[in-house]
């Protein structure tokens, strides 16, 4: 039990009792409310701890099955669904977006490949319109007007974080080549059959077990937006076209919607299996689901870059690959360059480092103010990577 009486619950190896004092540290002296780690090594979970609180008036304990939502970790999962089709030769990375969905070639969008969608390179990164967060929640308003903007710069030249639209515009590529939404092609093809925990917005009948956000610290320049960030049109298309925070994603019609970039709900549990898959291991069965190339390609760099939405936030250019961030120079991943993830807004992370056969997730409910390598998440990759 820690020295404010949170009782820290389940399994973690001797060898990483780091992690475990890390995340018992993090509710000591970083601010945790309610939270969850896991952790697998060569497909074997050595680290699965919760705690704390559930709700901001501490009513409800953090369980073992709470889910909560993770905002941009959920990116990992929708672009896990774009791997499976490309792996199974039905999405062709390289191919136009507008051979798969004829209308996005509109305003000068017909060489948009489907490659820049991943990689935050379709320039598209927000409406020029403004859009409400009802009608974020109204699939085909959202697609129809991503697919008639303009680009905000030269589609495939350079990165600007697509913090919202992400999930639409993958996610509509996921529905015309599969027929399936985003979310019902995930549970279709790899959480209902793998008995993973983890969904694109959330029943109603789970929100019994569903964690309540609490907005942390304020930040100047809005609620995504760092203080270094210059609030450029492009920045504010990204992170204030709607606005989004705590109290929006505690609600009933969050919960009902589909967003594929940030309303992903699941256990940390959930988040390092999806992880996992991302780099080929199956964590259930010891197959794979995506082929050993396809894995190499999650993480095939699209260029580093200063990113034009997220750039101030970093000390260093960034790289995405194809749907994840790679830990590069700053280390967000782990040491290893080549490791990869996603952080969400206000703390939560997938990652995988395929060279170390790790996979974690960490899921909170206090959100921070950091736009990315939250300190709560530092600290435990370090810790992993302190028993490795």
């Amino acid at each position: 039990m820690s020295e404010h009486g949170v009782l820290v619950h389940g399994h973690c190896d001797p060898r990483f009792a780091a992690v475990r004092e890390a995340f018992e540290e993090n509710f000591r002296t970083r601010g945790e409310l309610g939270a969850a780690v896991a952790v697998t090594v060569d497909g074997r979970t050595v680290a699965d701890l919760w705690g704390g609180w559930a709700d901001a008036a501490r009513t409800r304990p953090w369980e073992r099955d709470t889910v909560v939502n993770v905002w941009s970790t959920t990116k990992g999962p929708v672009a896990l669904c774009a791997h499976l089709l490309a792996d199974r030769g039905l999405l062709d990375l390289d191919a136009p977006v507008a051979s798969y969905w004829p209308e996005f070639a509109a305003a000068g969008k017909e060489g948009v490949l489907v490659r820049h969608l991943l990689s935050h390179r379709a320039g598209l990164a927000g409406l020029r319109e403004p859009h409400t967060l009802e009608q974020l929640c109204d699939w085909e308003l959202t697609t129809r007007r991503l697919a008639a903007t303009e680009p905000w710069w030269e589609p495939g030249t350079r990165s600007g974080y697509h913090a919202l639209t992400y999930g639409h515009l993958v996610g509509e590529v996921v529905r015309r080549v599969s027929g399936l939404l985003p979310g019902a092609f995930l549970e279709r093809e790899v959480t209902g059959p793998l008995g993973i925990d983890f969904t694109l917005g959330r029943p109603e009948k789970d929100a019994g077990r569903i964690a309540e956000l609490v907005q942390g610290p304020a930040v100047p320049g809005g609620e995504r937006a760092a203080p270094a960030v210059r609030p450029t049109p492009v920045v504010l298309a990204a992170l204030a076209n709607p606005v989004a925070g705590a109290a929006a994603a505690n609600t009933a019609a969050w919960r009902a919607a589909e967003i594929p970039a940030a309303n992903g709900h699941g256990t940390a549990r959930a988040v390092a299996d999806l992880y996992g898959l991302l780099m080929g291991r199956d964590p259930r069965e010891g197959r794979r689901l995506l082929s050993a190339g396809a894995a190499e390609r999650v993480r095939e760099g699209q260029g580093s870059c200063r990113d034009l939405v997220l750039g101030a936030g970093f000390e260093q250019d960034t790289e995405i690959g194809l749907g994840l961030w790679l830990s590069g120079p700053n280390a967000s991943y782990g040491p290893n360059p080549r490791a990869f993830g996603h952080d969400g807004f206000g703390g939560s992370c997938g990652l995988a480092d395929p060279e170390a056969g790790v996979s974690m997730g960490y899921v909170m409910n206090r959100m921070g103010p950091h736009i990315a390598d939250d300190p709560r998440k530092t600290a435990l990759i370090e810790a992993v990577h302190q028993a490795l």
